[in-house]
């Protein structure tokens, strides 16, 4: 024989527990449940109690009427209890999770280490997936985060779900009203980081730069150092100071945006930079937070090893510093110090120390802008004061990749057995590098970009490429700190060791010894200084080699070249574009390029080309002789008559933008008196 089931609890009742519905519980039901009921339908024993009393209380005609009224009132009184404790009566099409308390009802598992899904939680998965996690539903910890705020997105795509719910009316009261909080709170609140479900990955990167998962852990590591107060959270403290940080707005504007005063924004900014400088830079910043053989292990490029280096147990370090612009103090003794001859402008200089890889081995200084301190006086400053201990950090032997800025250091690290690279200089009577010498400063460059590409990490917080007030002269150092100790942590290399490296510099050292400079030919037969006669000029050439982007890549030895090959041939291919043949000898070919940096100055380039290959290349250019790679000069032709002259486009660089401005310097010609149309009059 089937069960019967309870109209109200919905409990599954056995034949001694069966209750049948009378008028007046049917009355009842219909009056303050809206159900409608049957004489076969049944009710508990439990809810019978609720309602029996109240429905069969029928007051007598002898009853006075303050009585009926204090029956009337119990009644209204009996009825309003029972609807805060109102069992579930309506269905609705609406996901719902399943009722226990013994098991989870994600993973089923039982208990004991289950909890209750917090109110908050609850609605929040309402209203953003739709899912009703009902009260009596228990869930582990495992399927939150680990701040237990929130659940974790794949947790809620896999979990199992029933396709309707049973609802009361105050179940169906507490989310509409609810929804109504949260839909006024999120009109009127300002920007906080307290929901973090309501920013996406991207979000977070434009705001912080860091993703939602990269927050949360370091927001993990700060949290007690970091208090609540009545204005702000602590996540929303850590938040305003990445915010600060990426967006490098004004206190003013983040006042306005987190609603709050700038005095809270300050001590916000001010207990985030504390705590970072207390905990995370210590771990992911400076000489004793990274071994010798860690950097040599995991942070050394195979290429600059193969360069450089004689042997694999040679550390390498790239330095260079970086300029933080601040404004002009009153105090004239500071400004005559923080002001650089070199930018025209007041500054603080920290030395950014960095692995191949990109890797910040450390952050020192800042130091001052003025002549007593430039590069190689600060590397002087840091290896004669043994600052962080680098001195025991390095062994003889390491090398130091720098620039020409580090000259009058370079006698302080053979003395302490440091190896130091840097490009060549010309001399005074030169005008072009030699071949030899180019070629070494190309193998420097080779390694040294990197920590160019480092600075510009730094500077994509905008704050620190702003120019800062003096007041933030003092936290200058820890603000460079942090955010080198957070692109350590939570950002990828910015060069890592890749499967050709060992093939590359095989090919630049080969190109040593290789006779591919056309220098000694030109010079030996004074082409620079022959006329057009020995020259045919043509507008294209159809002999020329096709090139792919890797036989390009393999001239140049890199992207950069290539990367302004299409901004010279724009300006080239504007006029006449015209390319000289030698008439005598077969595939030498010369081209006069603009420079980009002086209008009044050009350079010319030779090609010795077959058929399938470019065997030769010469520009009068600074660097134009090296035979380890090409210059811009040299990347352009081969660029723009190998690969760009078969494609579809017929425009190549970037838009002139100058079309929409005005030029002062083109003037109306004068015309002499003698040949106006009035003097012809008068005559």
């Amino acid at each position: 024989m089937p069960q019967k089931i309870c109209v109200l609890c919905r409990k599954k009742l056995k034949l001694h527990q069966r209750r049948p519905v009378n008028k007046n519980i049917a009355k009842y039901l219909r009056k303050f449940y809206l159900m409608q009921t049957t004489n076969l339908d049944f009710i508990c024993g439990g809810c019978s109690k609720k309602v029996y009393p109240v429905s069969s209380a029928q007051p007598k005609s002898s009853v006075s009427d303050t009585s009926r009224k204090s029956t009337e009132n119990q009644t209204a009184t009996a009825s309003t209890s029972t609807a805060c404790k109102s069992p579930p009566s309506i269905q609705l099409p609406i996901k719902s999770t399943s009722k226990s308390h013994s098991y989870c009802f994600i993973c089923k598992k039982p208990g004991p280490k289950i909890i209750v899904v917090p109110a908050n939680i609850r609605y929040s998965v309402f209203i953003e997936h739709g899912i009703i996690i009902t009260a009596e539903s228990r869930c582990c910890t495992s399927h939150f985060n680990h701040n237990l705020n929130e659940f974790n997105k794949e947790e809620l795509v896999n979990m199992k779900t029933k396709e309707q719910s049973f609802l009361n009316r105050t179940t169906i009261t507490e989310f509409i009203n609810k929804t109504r909080e949260i839909a006024l709170k999120s009109s009127n609140k300002r920007m906080s980081f307290d929901s973090m479900h309501t920013y996406t990955d991207e979000d977070l990167i434009n705001l912080t730069g860091l993703n939602k998962e990269q927050f949360l852990d370091l927001y993990q590591h700060v949290e007690s150092s970091i208090k609540n107060t009545p204005a702000r959270t602590s996540i929303t403290t850590l938040g305003i100071f990445l915010f600060k940080m990426k967006c490098g707005l004004s206190n003013k504007i983040l006042s306005t945006i987190f609603n709050i005063t700038k005095s809270s924004i300050r001590r916000a900014i001010h207990s985030a930079r504390q705590a970072l400088c207390d905990i995370i830079v210590p771990a992911h910043l400076g000489f004793e937070h990274v071994t010798r053989e860690e950097i040599i292990q995991k942070h050394t490029r195979k290429l600059a090893q193969d360069l450089l280096a004689e042997s694999n147990d040679q550390a390498i370090l790239v330095l260079d510093g970086t300029y933080i612009y601040i404004n002009k103090s009153n105090n004239f003794q500071f400004q005559r110090r923080s002001f650089s001859m070199h930018k025209h402008r007041p500054l603080v200089k920290p030395m950014i120390i960095v692995s191949t890889t990109g890797y910040f081995v450390s952050v020192l200084g800042p130091y001052f802008a003025d002549s007593k301190n430039n590069d190689a006086s600060i590397l002087k400053h840091i290896l004669n004061n043994n600052i962080q201990e680098i001195k025991s950090w390095i062994d003889p032997s390491d090398i130091f990749v720098v620039d020409r800025g580090f000259r009058d250091a370079i006698e302080l690290m053979k003395e302490l057995g440091i190896q130091a690279e840097m490009p060549a200089f010309m001399k005074r009577t030169e005008k072009q590098m030699t071949t030899d010498d180019a070629n070494a400063s190309r193998f420097v460059t080779k390694v040294r970009w990197v920590v160019e590409a480092a600075n510009a990490r730094i500077k994509r917080w905008k704050y620190l490429s702003h120019v800062l007030p003096t007041n933030q002269v003092p936290y200058i150092g820890d603000y460079v700190s942090i955010i080198c100790a957070l692109c350590n942590k939570y950002l990828p290399p910015i060069n890592q060791t890749q499967e050709l490296d060992s093939t590359l510099a095989s090919q630049m050292r080969d190109r040593l010894s290789g006779n591919l400079c056309l220098q000694d030919f030109v010079e030996e037969h004074d082409l620079a200084r022959r006329s057009v006669a020995h020259w045919t000029t043509t507008e294209s050439l159809t002999d020329f080699p096709k090139l792919s982007e890797t036989i390009l890549r393999i001239l140049t030895l890199g992207t950069y070249q290539l990367k302004l090959s299409s901004s010279y041939v724009q300006e080239y291919i504007s006029g006449t574009c015209d390319f000289h043949l030698h008439k005598e000898i077969p595939g030498l070919l010369r081209v006069r390029l603009q420079s980009r940096h002086i209008a009044s100055k050009s350079y010319l380039v030779w090609l010795k080309y077959d058929e399938d290959h470019v065997i030769a290349w010469y520009c009068k250019c600074r660097a134009g002789a090296r035979t380890v790679g090409t210059c811009s000069h040299v990347a352009a032709v081969i660029w723009y008559l190998g690969m760009a002259v078969h494609t579809a486009e017929t425009s190549f660089g970037v838009k002139d933008w100058g079309e929409y401005l005005e030029d002062a310097s083109a003037n109306p010609e004068s015309i002499d008196s003698s040949d106006s149309e009035e003097s012809i009059v008068e005559e």
